[in-house]
C-alpha cells in the first residue's frame, strides 16, 4: 500500500481520535462575518493513521498533540518540521519498528569493512548510472564517460569516481538554461539549490523511515561517518535515489522557468510527490516509497549474509 504524504502550511490543530488524524483549521474570519456571508464553519477533516507515511509541518502556528505523535510513530510515520524559510530542518522517527531489531542491529554492527566497501561500490555504480540517464533523457548530451565511470568504480570507490561524475553531471545538467550558467551544487547556493535541498530532505525522510522499518540503525553508515549526522546510513542509501529528485526538479524548471525558482507552494506541492514517483526496481515498476523498502530490506540481507547485492532502482 502506498502511504500518503501530508503537508501542513497553515495554522492547524492536529489531534487523534479513534485512530484517525483529526485536522482542525482555526477560523480566519470572525464568526459573525462568516454567518453574515452565509458560510458554514469549517468542519474538521480526518485521515486514517495507517494510511500516512510522511507528514510535513511548515507553519509556526501548528499545534500537534502527544497522543497523535505517539500514534504516528507507532505506525512508522516520518514527521518533518520546517524552518522559517520553509526548508525541512527536523525529522522524527520511531526508535523501534521491527520485532527482530536487536538481532538486525547486531548483524549491521558486525558488518566487515570489505563488505561495506563492496556495498558502497554498488551504491556508487547505481547512482552514476542513474545520473547518466537523467542527463541523456533531459539534455540528450553524450554520457559515455558517465557509463564508463560507473563501470570502473572500485571497492569503496577508491578513485573517487563519484566526485568526477558529479562535477560533469552538475556542469551539464542545466546546460539548456542560460540563466543557470555556472550552476554549482551547493547547499547554500543560488536556486535551484533550494529546490534540490527540499526534495532531498523529503527523500531522506522516506529512506530513513524504510531503514527503521527494516530494523536497521539509520545512524550507522556504510560510508558516511560524520559524528554529528544522525542519519549517515540514510544518506548512503539515498544516493542512487537522488537522480529521481534531480529529474523532477528539472521538469519543475521547465514548467516554472529558470528565472522564477523561489520556493512557493506550487513547487513544494510538486516535491511532495517524491514518495510516489514511478521507479523501476528488479525489473518492475513501483512507487519510490515502496522501492525504498525493497532497497533497505535487501541491505539487511546483505548484512546477514543472505545475499550479496543491494536492490537499487533504475531510472
Amino acid at each position: 500500500m502506498i502511504k500518503k504524504t501530508l503537508y501542513f502550511g497553515n495554522p492547524t490543530y492536529l489531534s487523534l481520535k479513534l485512530n484517525q488524524l483529526v485536522i482542525k483549521f482555526p477560523d480566519v474570519e470572525p464568526k459573525s462575518s462568516n454567518e453574515e456571508e452565509g458560510m458554514p464553519p469549517t468542519k474538521p477533516k480526518t485521515q486514517p493513521i495507517e494510511d500516512i507515511g510522511v507528514i510535513v509541518l511548515d507553519n509556526k502556528r501548528i499545534t500537534i498533540t502527544q497522543a497523535l505523535l505517539e500514534a504516528l510513530l507507532d505506525n512508522n510515520c516520518a514527521v518533518i518540521t520546517c524552518d522559517s524559510q520553509h526548508l525541512p530542518t527536523g525529522l522524527l522517527l520511531p526508535l523501534s519498528c521491527n520485532t527482530l531489531q536487536s538481532e538486525r542491529f547486531a548483524d549491521q554492527l558486525s558488518a566487515s569493512l570489505p563488505l561495506k566497501k563492496q556495498l558502497w561500490q554498488q551504491t556508487m555504480k547505481a547512482k552514476i548510472n542513474n545520473q547518466a540517464s537523467v542527463l541523456f533523457n533531459n539534455t540528450h548530451q553524450e554520457v559515455g564517460c558517465m557509463r564508463k565511470w560507473a563501470d570502473n568504480v572500485k571497492s569503496g570507490d577508491a578513485d573517487n569516481l563519484e566526485g568526477r561524475a558529479a562535477a560533469f553531471y552538475w556542469k551539464t545538467l542545466f546546460i539548456n538554461f542560460p540563466e543557470l550558467d555556472g550552476f554549482k551544487r551547493d547547499r547554500f547556493g543560488f536556486p535551484p539549490n533550494n529546490i534540490l535541498n527540499y526534495g532531498y530532505a523529503i527523500l531522506r525522510s522516506v529512506v530513513a523511515r524504510s531503514l527503521v522499518a527494516s530494523g536497521l540503525l539509520p545512524t550507522l553508515g556504510i560510508h558516511h561517518h560524520n559524528r554529528y549526522n544522525a542519519y549517515c546510513l540514510a544518506d548512503d542509501i539515498m544516493e542512487p535515489y537522488r537522480p529521481f529528485v534531480d529529474n523532477l526538479v528539472y521538469k519543475i524548471i521547465l514548467r516554472q522557468g529558470a528565472d522564477n525558482l523561489e520556493m512557493n507552494k506550487d513547487i513544494m506541492t510538486q516535491l511532495l510527490s517524491i514518495p510516489t514517483l514511478d521507479v523501476k526496481i528488479e525489473g518492475k515498476r513501483s512507487p519510490l516509497m515502496v522501492a525504498a523498502s525493497q532497497t533497505t530490506a535487501s541491505l539487511y540481507k546483505c548484512f546477514s549474509g543472505e545475499i550479496r547485492r543491494i536492490s537499487y532502482p533504475e531510472l
